[in-house]
């Protein structure tokens, strides 16, 4: 992997981990059409680093919120959001990898993402009006009336949408976020515990290849400069995601996010079983 690689890799990571299109789906149809075949765990490792320096600089009153006292209802419900996750990750591992290597696979995923966030949004548009509070009154306000009607049920749910995205194409983004408009929550209580949840998923992803690492060992990986390259664009990028993503959720439809994966997947499976010409 030469440096221009891998600062485009960092821009797609930074792009897609906060987007709800799928930041491994595009990370690994971009490694094949690159024809990365090199050991990429260091560098997969230094773009989530990025990505979660992003999110953490842009949520930081969150967080620091939850840090300041730990014991509270929201710190419960996202362990109770990503409890699923890891089960998944734990139980599924060997067959994430397989579908890693499935461009058939990846196509569907993203029509997957695509019909999951058409179906919520349209969902979501029926609610009764006291459910998006957040369109008709102040924004803290409804924050607190969120949190107030926010329970452990809708974490959970939250949570096994977050568990099905650990698969390749399928949006973890997108899939919480629908999964929170399915529960009923407003749109901005829905992406913010979206991107609270992407955390301890990151950290996650963290610990799991620095693992794989640790087994595998650094020969055969990429050089220093490619990775830091990776690493600062996929920071950069993801701290401008996060602010457009959250005011996109809250002003805007995510129907064009569906529109692009919806494409996006008809190409994949069309070259798969048509052209070839990329997979």
């Amino acid at each position: 992997m030469n440096i221009i690689e891998a600062l485009i890799l960092g821009i797609i990571q930074g792009i897609t981990e906060f987007l709800p299109v799928s930041s491994s789906g595009h990370l690994v149809l971009l490694q094949r059409i690159f024809g990365i075949e090199e050991p990429v765990l260091l560098f997969n490792i230094m773009v989530h680093v990025g990505t979660l320096a992003a999110v953490c600089t842009v949520l930081w009153q969150d967080i620091w919120n939850i840090l300041r006292k730990i014991i509270q209802p929201l710190t419960l419900l996202i362990i109770i959001g990503t409890i699923p996750a890891v089960i998944a990750a734990l139980f599924i591992k060997d067959f994430i990898e397989e579908m890693h290597s499935s461009a058939a696979f990846l196509g569907f995923a993203f029509l997957i993402t695509s019909a999951l966030l058409v179906f919520s949004e349209l969902f979501h548009k029926k609610l009764p009006l006291d459910k998006t509070a957040m369109e008709k009154t102040v924004k803290n306000e409804a924050a607190v009336k969120d949190r107030g009607k926010f329970n452990a049920l809708d974490a959970l749910v939250i949570g096994i949408f977050q568990a099905i995205a650990i698969t390749p194409g399928i949006s973890r983004s997108g899939a919480t976020l629908a999964a929170g408009f399915f529960r009923g929550l407003s749109r901005d209580m829905a992406v913010r515990f979206s991107f609270l949840l992407s955390i301890p998923a990151i950290l996650g992803a963290l610990a799991m290849e620095t693992l794989a690492l640790g087994q595998t060992g650094l020969s055969g990986n990429i050089e220093a400069a490619p990775m830091i390259t990776g690493a600062v664009s996929a920071a950069i990028v993801g701290f401008f995601s996060v602010r457009l993503m959250l005011k996109i959720v809250r002003e805007k439809s995510l129907f064009g996010f569906a529109i692009y994966t919806g494409i996006l997947g008809i190409l994949v499976l069309i070259d798969c079983f048509g052209t070839q010409f990329f997979l």
